[in-house]
């Protein structure tokens, strides 16, 4: 359990059932990473506007993670998404921690085996031997006009409404 959690509110009263969904809420970061050495939460009533803030301080050994969320006309939305965000950054920080790393995919290569420029599309071959269409907006730096069939390209692939389609094609 977090110790010690700290809640304070400003221009509102915080009712029981509020402060025990805040603590629950607090406990299960627990799950996420147990080495929190104290949360600080702090619900604010924007009255005239009728807007509700909440701001959640972190203390995890060697940083301070602070979330801070756009109000919301609705205080028990506030304090879920504040608790989620502050999820997701103790779930990130203890994955760079433990020194766990994201791995993109390399973006897919390809060859230009046909162009027909004067309808503004063209056809890539993958090293495996799959064909995938492309348009000449899909070609970046306006450079379609310059493409040869042979040239290297890279490609972000996606499903078309016809089957597989290039975007983001480059000249490698």
């Amino acid at each position: 359990m977090i110790l010690p959690l700290q809640i304070t509110s400003r221009n509102l009263e915080l009712t029981e059932p509020i402060k025990a969904d805040i603590r629950e809420h607090a406990e299960k970061l627990d799950k996420y990473y147990d080495r929190i050495t104290s949360c600080r939460v702090t619900v604010e009533a924007i009255p005239k506007r009728s807007l509700y803030n909440v701001h959640i301080d972190i203390t995890v050994p060697g940083t301070e993670l602070v979330i801070k969320l756009d109000p919301n006309t609705d205080l028990y939305v506030s304090i879920r998404d504040a608790f989620h965000d502050a999820r997701r950054k103790l779930e990130d920080f203890a994955r760079r921690q433990r020194g766990d790393v994201k791995h993109h995919e390399a973006p897919t290569h390809a060859r230009i085996s046909s162009l027909f420029p004067d309808k503004g599309y063209g056809f890539l071959t993958t090293p495996d031997g799959r064909e995938i269409y492309f348009h000449e907006h899909s070609v970046l730096n306006r450079k379609f006009k310059q493409l040869e069939v042979g040239t290297e390209v890279r490609f972000a692939e996606e499903l078309g409404e016809k089957g597989p389609q290039a975007s983001s094609v480059t000249v490698i």
